[in-house]
């Protein structure tokens, strides 16, 4: 969905994962861009236009790596960046969350200087073993922790205030990572900052108009990093 008049760029590697998008998955095709950052259509389709509503007019949808696309683009500044990356080997590259990296340095500029906030999805590599159902909490793994504390390093480290955190799904076994400019430091109280976003999030669910509770995954447990 795109909200309130939210302009959303796409960045997807695989040229065949973008044609399907469009014709099995209803994806307006007047979204789609050419590499000089053109309209691939000069005007939208009829279908785009009654089942998009004009909100295909606000999306664009880029073939490009990730981090050519934000070297490209540093004078872009975005409120909130998705990033779900992961490779043919099902790997998250490491060149996308190495702290000293050109492309991090690129990322921390785009990325709103007060509010800005990263969400990355990760594999979760804490053992099913590890939740701990009777307090819905858990023990993220040694992996999770390694990139959230590098894009900690890399984001927030000349940063004032900020939090890293990572709430996981264990019945999908993925892990949500948080990276959020403009948090200050009562962030680090998780009790409080797990309350605050309980606070917020049924407003999210109806805003959203999500076909699941919010409340569901922070329950599943909520790890400062």
């Amino acid at each position: 969905m795109c909200l309130l008049g939210a302009v959303v760029d796409i960045v997807e590697l695989d040229p065949l994962v973008i044609s399907e998008s469009v014709r099995a998955m209803g994806f307006p095709a007047f979204s789609v861009m050419t590499a000089t950052g053109k309209r691939v259509l000069p005007t939208p389709e009829i279908i785009d236009q009654v089942m998009w509503g004009g909100i295909h007019e606000r999306l664009s949808l880029y073939e490009s790596k990730a981090e050519d696309f934000i070297l490209r683009n540093q004078s872009n500044t975005y409120d909130l960046i998705f990033m779900d990356a992961y490779d043919g080997a099902d790997i998250f590259p490491h060149s996308l969350w190495d702290s000293s990296s050109v492309f991090m340095k690129a990322l921390s500029k785009t990325l709103h200087h007060e509010h800005g906030t990263l969400v990355v999805n990760l594999h979760s590599d804490a053992d099913i073993s590890d939740i701990d159902r009777s307090n819905e909490g858990v023990t993220t793994g040694k992996y999770v922790r390694k990139v959230g504390k590098a894009y900690k390093k890399g984001l927030l480290e000349n940063e004032r205030n900020g939090l890293v955190f990572a709430c996981e799904v264990p019945w999908l076994c993925n892990v949500s990572l948080v990276v959020s400019r403009g948090m200050g430091s009562e962030g680090r109280d998780r009790e409080k900052t797990k309350s605050n976003l309980m606070k917020t999030s049924l407003e999210v669910d109806r805003v959203l108009r999500l076909p699941f509770s919010c409340l569901d995954y922070l329950k599943t447990g909520l790890v400062i990093i």
